[in-house]
């Protein structure tokens, strides 16, 4: 191994084992029209019930996730149950105050946490307060590797240095190592050390996008076909076409990254929203492939379940993005892109666009 990589050796180990990947029975698509992040059929009766002020739901739910050790859904739903406690806190306050020590409880307390201080100019300094609650999340069930995801994207947040990183990388892979969740944040870790994002203090960039290809890729070819990792070096093409920084990457590998996911993707039934997310950063990296007949596929299998991510990147209405999008790409005829749609870059392919937003973590 050469390059600035050596310097994050435990990054590229194999991380190997025959468990397969669980996931929800997707339900059946509500119709026709897009909605944005639409829940699955397990999460939807906790959004409701907390919605009501209860939040029983939504603690039975992360324990079961926890018990059936499946990690992806349990990170999902953290995510989601975080972003809605943000914006309707009664009923989570309500289980603050009757379960404190609940694991489920202080796991969307401490993404909650993070979420809420991530969009601050002082995010570094405000983020190093909240550490005491991912310890505590993560010291309430020593197998659940969300809390080792979120003090991932907290040490990036926090402008931590690679040792510390690597520690942590290590302790989440040992809980879960095919965790989508913990090898986007690697990524996403790499990718910022790439684009020397520690705020304006200039330093050499430590890493590239080949070497976070390099990352993905092992991450993916070490994984069960079913893993959502495999679709880990599409997100790596869709961070090389959007980041604005770093050298070019060749064409082969990104085209090669969007044949895995398009691989992964077809495993599933179309209109299911477990793999919705990566369909829609997938639709993303094809179109600014060029790769048309692949992309109309894969808006066809997208059905109604748009997501937020990638489309919030280049819209304050990412569903409506989303709908100026599809209607573009299913027109007939080929005309060109109205312009900002796609936000695209002047330079060749391979030289980016635009930076990530601030929350997107």
């Amino acid at each position: 191994m050469d390059g600035t990589m050596a310097l994050l050796p435990s990054f590229i180990r194999p991380t190997r084992m025959t468990k397969r990947s669980a996931r929800p029975a997707g339900r059946p698509p509500a119709g026709d029209e897009p909605v944005l992040d639409a829940p699955d059929d397990r999460l939807s009766p906790a959004l409701v019930a907390a919605g009501r002020g209860e939040y029983d739901a939504a603690a039975r739910l992360l324990a079961g996730t926890r018990a059936a050790a499946a990690w992806e859904n349990h990170d999902r739903y953290v995510r989601r149950l975080a972003a809605f406690a943000g914006s309707r806190p009664e009923w989570f306050e309500l289980w603050r105050a009757t379960a404190p020590q609940d694991p489920g409880l202080l796991v969307v307390q401490a993404q909650l946490a993070v979420d809420r201080v991530w969009p601050s100019p002082a995010r570094a300094e405000l983020l190093r307060e909240v550490s005491p609650l991912i310890t505590a999340a993560a010291r309430a069930d020593d197998r659940d590797p969300v809390p080792w995801r979120i003090a991932l994207d907290h040490a990036r947040g926090s402008r931590a240095g690679h040792r510390y990183f690597e520690e942590l990388w290590e302790a989440a892979v040992r809980r879960a190592p095919h965790h989508y969740g913990c090898h986007v944040a690697a990524l996403r870790y790499l990718a910022a050390s790439c684009c020397v994002r520690w705020g304006d203090t200039p330093h050499a960039p430590r890493a590239s996008h080949r070497e976070c290809f390099d990352f993905a890729d092992q991450a993916a070819q070490d994984a069960p076909a079913d893993a959502l990792v495999q679709a880990l070096p599409a997100r790596a093409a869709f961070g090389c076409l959007t980041d604005g920084c770093g050298p070019e990457v060749p064409r082969p590998r990104l085209d090669a990254a969007a044949d895995r996911a398009l691989a992964f993707s077809a495993r599933f039934p179309a209109a299911d929203p477990w793999p919705a997310e990566i369909r829609n950063k997938l639709l993303y990296v094809l179109m600014r492939l060029e790769r048309w007949e692949d992309a109309r596929n894969q808006l066809r299998l997208i059905g109604p379940y748009a997501t937020s991510f990638p489309w919030e990147r280049f819209s304050d209405d990412p569903l409506g993005h989303f709908l100026r999008l599809r209607e573009h790409l299913l027109s007939p005829g080929s005309r060109p892109f109205p312009a900002g749609l796609m936000t695209w870059s002047q330079a060749p392919l391979g030289r980016h666009g635009g930076h990530d937003r601030a929350g997107d973590h």
